[in-house]
């Protein structure tokens, strides 16, 4: 099968059955007076390869294709770019002279080979009986053939499926690769030493980008603490002292385990204790902010109140229990 036929014989079948008007108008000549020759004469001309020429632009393939509306000029195109002989192949352009001469000046029709089944060749044909429709020759008819794929051209012809490959970027690590990456910082130092060899530029991008995050970000929390007021509580408000508070556990993922986080948290310098001064400013800001906010709640302060009221006016023992 000619690969480049094979698009024809797709765009082809999908046209089966069209029949030319009463005064011979077709839209492939149509088409082509308008697309290729600029002349509207070529509208109810025989249409036999102007059709041919309307599918080969549909697939895409006109460069190894030609397109052309006199048959003889067609097969000497072919010929000229040696993709011209006289083996039937489905795919292949086939063109015919009911006469029985065998030179180019002799052919008077031109179609698509679908199949081959011995001496006899099933084809598509346009103007057959003056509509497109399947046919049945005898390679006896034939003057000869044009074979799409042969003819060379600068550009790849198309594929006949394209799958589609996503482009997405690279694959998550594997916890094996991240244990790799989070070698403890003397070990990196002794072999950069040896092997004079800089760190890969996505970690250093990463540690870099991290640090920066991690710095900025504490002095940041500094600042905003200097300029906050630490409130002193009411007398009846019990707060609890600071310490740590309890978190939300997160879920790690499948691949990576408590054991491979410990191993890169230990392998990191410098990288811990920036992030435990960072979490206690902002485990000490979110408290004492908590604080603001109930000193400054009305509601809270109401019943601060009501509950002076109350111990003031309750018998001594009671208050004393």
């Amino acid at each position: 099968m000619d690969p480049i036929g094979q698009k024809l014989l797709q765009v082809a079948k999908g046209q089966l059955g069209y029949t030319e008007k009463s005064d011979g108008y077709t839209k492939f000549g149509d088409w082509y007076g308008k697309h290729v020759e600029k002349d509207s004469s070529y509208t109810t001309a025989p249409w036999c390869d102007m059709f041919l020429a309307w599918a080969a632009d549909k697939a895409g393939v006109q460069d190894w294709t030609g397109e052309f509306a006199s048959t003889p000029d067609h097969a000497t195109w072919f010929k000229n770019h040696h993709a011209w002989g006289h083996k039937p192949e489905p795919g292949a352009i086939v063109f015919f002279s009911w006469s029985g001469g065998k030179s180019i000046g002799d052919i008077e029709h031109v179609g698509i080979v679908e199949s081959v089944d011995g001496s006899t060749l099933h084809t598509i044909e346009a103007n057959h009986n003056n509509h497109l429709g399947r046919a049945t020759r005898d390679v006896s008819q034939v003057v000869g053939y044009g074979y799409p794929s042969k003819v060379k051209v600068k550009t790849a012809p198309p594929q006949t499926e394209q799958k589609y490959v996503p482009k997405h970027s690279a694959p998550l690590p594997s916890a094996a690769t991240l244990t790799q990456q989070s070698q403890p910082l003397h070990e990196t130092r002794t072999t950069a030493a040896h092997d004079h060899a800089p760190p890969m530029p996505d970690q250093q991008a990463a540690l870099t980008g991290l640090l920066a995050v991690v710095l900025f970000g504490t002095v940041a929390l500094a600042i905003t603490t200097s300029k906050v007021r630490v409130p002193v509580p009411a007398p009846n408000v019990r707060v609890r002292k600071r310490g740590k508070h309890h978190r939300t556990p997160v879920e790690l993922p499948a691949e990576i385990s408590v054991a491979d986080l410990d191993a890169a948290d230990a392998g990191t310098a410098i990288m811990p204790a920036l992030s435990a001064a960072t979490a206690a400013h902002a485990e000490d800001q979110e408290f004492w902010g908590k604080i603001a906010e109930l000193e400054e709640d009305v509601e809270l302060a109401f019943w601060n109140t009501l509950h002076s009221a109350v111990s003031q006016s309750a018998p001594a023992e009671t208050v004393n229990a």
